[in-house]
């Protein structure tokens, strides 16, 4: 057994304490995990041993949560992120099921948050969406069921485009046609969406610009 002589807050980082053992610095503890710990209390070998292990999950707690600070992020993010400050793979599954257990992270509701912040700022179709999702490292199934309930991509085609033909005005049909059609195709709609959301735009275009004319004339 050993005694504890001292706890001591850290100068540069008061949110942890130096243990001291015997009169003798034995180690640093975040204070949430020494909260209990009182001068005189003896310590087994085993316990100290605990403590330690639990300083370690609360580090990677503390750590994970400060990246999640940021944005949403996925769980293979999360355990990525814990991967690079050397945190042993037993204690980040740990501190990934504790996160998903209080809610804080979940790939269903990080790819439904994705999507709606795509859709919102920029519009993409399921092909840029799915692709986007697997670099985070979401499962096959997780993304479709997300896609399929959240995305409307004629909708979100329509938008895009919209915002983006206002740098194509003057153009002739066929520049306008591949102008547009190639940004839409990089954002990822497919053909059968494109086509018919070029010709809606280019007719709501001159249909104002007749507006326009008309109105002059009067």
């Amino acid at each position: 057994m050993r005694t504890i002589t001292a706890i001591e807050v850290q100068k540069k980082n008061p949110n942890r304490v130096n243990i001291y053992l015997d009169d003798q610095f034995a180690f640093g503890l975040n204070r949430i995990v020494a909260a209990w710990m009182k001068v005189g209390q003896q310590l087994s070998d085993e316990k100290i041993a605990s403590l330690q292990d639990a300083e370690v999950s609360e580090m990677a707690m503390q750590k994970a949560l400060h990246f999640l600070g940021y944005r949403p992020r996925s769980v293979e993010e999360i355990r990525k992120n814990l991967e690079k400050h050397e945190i042993p793979p037993e204690v980040i599954e740990a501190t990934i099921i504790r996160l998903e257990q209080e809610k804080l992270i979940g790939d269903g509701n990080f790819a439904r948050e994705w999507v709606e912040n795509r859709s919102d700022f920029r519009p993409r179709g399921k092909r840029a969406l799915a692709m986007e999702l697997h670099r985070k490292g979401l499962a096959d199934s997780v993304i479709q069921e997300v896609l399929d309930k959240g995305v409307d991509e004629e909708a979100l085609a329509l938008k895009a485009a919209q915002k983006y033909a206002r740098k194509l005005e003057g153009l002739e049909w066929a520049d306008f046609r591949q102008k547009l059609g190639g940004f839409l195709g990089r954002r990822g709609f497919g053909f059968e969406v494109i086509n018919p959301v070029i010709r809606q735009v280019w007719e709501e275009m001159h249909e104002q610009v007749a507006n326009y004319e008309d109105e002059d004339s009067t």
